[in-house]
């Protein structure tokens, strides 16, 4: 099976040749590699030709986002049946590759599949078994910061995969019409995914892809750059994605999930960073609107099959305050593209 991988780099730092290093060592090689450079200034890109000749590097001249950067890349990548998404902070073991790939030809009933994320720092805990999205619109990564110990996983159907380290049958990824531009970052794996399960599509956990992430390498967790963009992302990916009767039935919801993440910002000093990402998320909707009609225009299952995929209950709301709830070892923060 034909693979590219795609690594979209934005002052990646030491982290980018080490991700490298670890592709460079895997049991099933991919066709090619495309490191994409969002105009960096730390001297990530310097010599990476001479160190890694099979990496083909893309330097841009500006930081277009992560979604523009990997759309580029997977355009390019006209000889590959599939392409795999890997975060410039993502340290793939040896087998991660043969893992995904050797899912994608047993499994053909899914056509895009998740990795086992750890912690990089501690490889004891993990990161991430798949990104759940709820009927409010809010997203996380399904045993967040829970014990790899406390939690076993099967190759199971999820709603998506993080785009940290995923792979994409590539007429399915381009069929959509890849990411959102307009995303920029963060969110744009839900969107991309959302619309991929509207078009029919399923997804895969392979609990034998690991990967050890780092996360929020070059952005910042907290940082207001972050949070601009999840919230204001998460607008548009509910406006846009949501079947009608389901948008009606939980707008109330959203609303709530959007008061509740300003007062946890207001409680850090960040509350005008929310209020701005809600504005501009809410100017741009007729743009949106005009998404949501194709979107909607070729869905195939019904609203209520659906509503099946997505989270529901109070879980969400309780990650706004605390961070993490105890009953499902998540937390609320976004399906990051430049984690």
């Amino acid at each position: 099976m034909n693979v590219a991988v795609v690594i979209v780099n934005a002052n990646g730092g030491e982290h980018l040749a080490r991700t490298l290093e670890c592709l460079g060592r895997q049991t099933s090689a991919p066709r090619r590699v495309f490191v994409v450079d969002n105009a960096s200034a730390d001297g990530s890109m310097d010599g990476l030709e001479d160190r890694f000749p099979w990496v083909e590097a893309i330097r841009l001249d500006e930081n277009v986002g992560f979604a523009a950067a990997n759309n580029l890349a997977v355009r390019r990548a006209e000889d590959c049946e599939w392409v795999a998404l890997l975060n410039p902070d993502a340290y793939a073991e040896a087998r991660w590759l043969e893992e995904l790939l050797d899912a994608a030809a047993r499994r053909p009933e899914f056509s895009f599949f998740g990795s086992r994320l750890v912690q990089a720092a501690d490889p004891d805990r993990l990161d991430g078994t798949g990104d759940v999205l709820h009927v409010s619109g809010m997203a996380w990564r399904r045993d967040h910061g829970v014990a790899a110990s406390a939690v076993e996983r099967v190759e199971e159907e999820i709603f998506s995969p993080c785009a940290a380290a995923a792979l994409y049958r590539r007429d399915v990824f381009l069929a959509v019409g890849g990411f959102d531009e307009q995303f920029f970052c963060y969110y744009e794996d839900s969107d991309l995914s959302f619309r991929l399960r509207l078009a029919g599509e399923r997804c895969l956990f392979v609990p034998g892809a690991v990967v050890h992430h780092v996360g929020s390498a070059t952005t910042g967790r907290m940082s207001d750059f972050t949070i601009y963009h999840s919230y204001r992302n998460q607008t548009w990916v509910f406006v846009k994605n949501m079947p009608l009767p389901l948008l009606l039935l939980y707008l109330w919801q959203h609303v709530l999930v959007g008061a509740l993440v300003f007062g946890a910002f207001l409680l850090r000093g960040q509350g005008r960073v929310v209020l701005r990402a809600k504005r501009d998320a809410i100017a741009q909707l007729p743009r949106v609107l005009r998404q949501r009609r194709e979107t909607q225009r070729g869905r195939r299952p019904g609203a209520w099959a659906v509503r099946r995929m997505l989270a529901r209950g109070v879980d969400g709301y309780a990650l706004t305050f605390a961070g993490r709830v105890r009953a499902r070892a998540a937390e609320p923060v976004a399906p990051l593209g430049y984690e």
